[in-house]
């Protein structure tokens, strides 16, 4: 899964960033039951199929919409509407399992979709590559030899395949080898939907961090989504930072990116409210510092670096907290989306919007494959 018990010491960057906005600038509200949107045991089309990343959506060019938020056999749902979206059997990307870290094509997840048109999608993608799995790690365990990435993939017919290109399109990556500072996991992981002001395009990604540069989560920018090798990261000043492929001769990294509080680690979604152009942000944390419960917390923001106070929306175990104490299930990959919004990319929210969000049950201190993609109605009032 993308998102592992690990990640909880990530929790900590909560207090280390700068002071959130205040007051709260706004208030959600959960007004109606969850309804499944996928459940394994009635939709799958094999044991692959989970939901293992925050739902992210676009509208084809005959207005359909597709729905990505699987596992790293990478398919997609696909319907004329929320209520009839249904999991679409063909692969769009599967994961190669290969051995040599330079192809970063081991295991790959769609985690962020842009489009302009319908048609042709750019695509983030995690990569996780596992070095212990391959007899190229000199410690044991998974974490130990984990080695992250964010790529980019590209598709030219709605989202039915996506391409990679040769070699691999990085758009962040930790400046070393996967070979070096074995012993943690290392590197960049799980972006956030990409999102865009009206001239920018952005997104959060995590860090575990290395000399010089801090953990937490980091914000990218771009102006041209179509060139991944536009992503610049900010550094605190400005968006300058760059983390290329450090398998290519003379890729340079350049700078540090400054993490953004109040994020204990991945942002599940951040949309722009129509109204105010204020900035909502959805994710999960685990109880301790800023955060009193665990659960599925949401945040606001002007300017996408200063938050307010994170407030409770679902209370209840995540996937950083102790499964053996879970009580049997966790809620994770929560997501904002406003099947009323406009254009294709649902970045932006009105009063109203749907949480996606998943339910993963837990069997003693095993977190299981029996897991369910749900959505919950929301209202959604922004102060001016």
């Amino acid at each position: 899964m993308l998102l592992r018990l690990f990640l909880a010491c990530l929790c900590v960057a909560a207090t280390l960033g700068p002071a959130a906005a205040e007051p709260p600038l706004s208030a959600l509200t959960l007004v109606g039951p969850p309804r499944t949107v996928f459940t394994p045991k009635r939709d799958a089309c094999d044991g692959d199929d989970v939901p293992d990343a925050p739902a992210r959506a676009f509208r084809e060019a005959d207005g359909g919409i597709v729905l990505f938020g699987m596992h790293y056999r990478n398919r997609a749902l696909r319907g004329r509407d929320v209520d009839s979206l249904k999991l679409d059997c063909t692969i769009v990307l599967d994961s190669a399992f290969k051995p040599e870290p330079e192809a970063f094509d081991d295991r790959t997840w769609i985690t962020a979709t842009w489009t302009e048109d319908g048609r042709r999608v750019e695509a983030l993608l995690h990569e996780e590559y596992h070095a212990d799995e391959h007899g190229r790690c000199r410690t044991k365990g998974m974490l130990a030899c984990w080695y992250n990435a964010v790529l980019a993939a590209r598709s030219s017919d709605g989202g039915r395949s996506f391409t990679r290109a040769t070699p691999p399109t990085v758009v962040a990556a930790a400046p070393f080898r996967q070979e070096v500072e074995q012993g943690r996991h290392r590197g960049f992981f799980n972006p956030s939907n990409i999102f865009s002001d009206g001239h920018y395009r952005y997104f959060y990604a995590s860090t575990t961090g290395w000399t010089g540069q801090p953990f937490g989560v980091c914000l990218f920018r771009s102006d041209d989504v179509a060139d991944p090798a536009r992503w610049r990261a900010f550094d605190g000043k400005g968006f300058t930072a760059r983390f290329p492929n450090p398998y290519l001769k003379g890729a340079k990294p350049v700078g540090s990116c400054v993490p953004v509080a109040p994020f204990p680690a991945p942002v599940g979604s951040v949309s722009r409210h129509r109204g105010t152009k204020a900035w909502i942000a959805v994710f999960q944390a685990a109880a301790g510092g800023v955060f009193p419960r665990s659960g599925i917390y949401w945040s606001t923001s002007r300017d996408l670096l200063a938050w307010d106070a994170p407030r409770l929306l679902i209370a209840g175990s995540t996937l950083y907290d102790d499964p053996c104490k879970a009580g049997g299930e966790l809620v994770s990959y929560p997501s904002l989306i406003d099947p009323a919004a406009p254009g294709r990319n649902f970045d932006t929210v009105g009063d109203t919007a749907t949480l996606f969000y998943v339910t993963l049950k837990t069997k003693g201190c095993e977190v299981t494959s029996e897991r369910d993609l749900v959505r919950r109605p929301v209202t959604i009032k922004v102060w001016p």
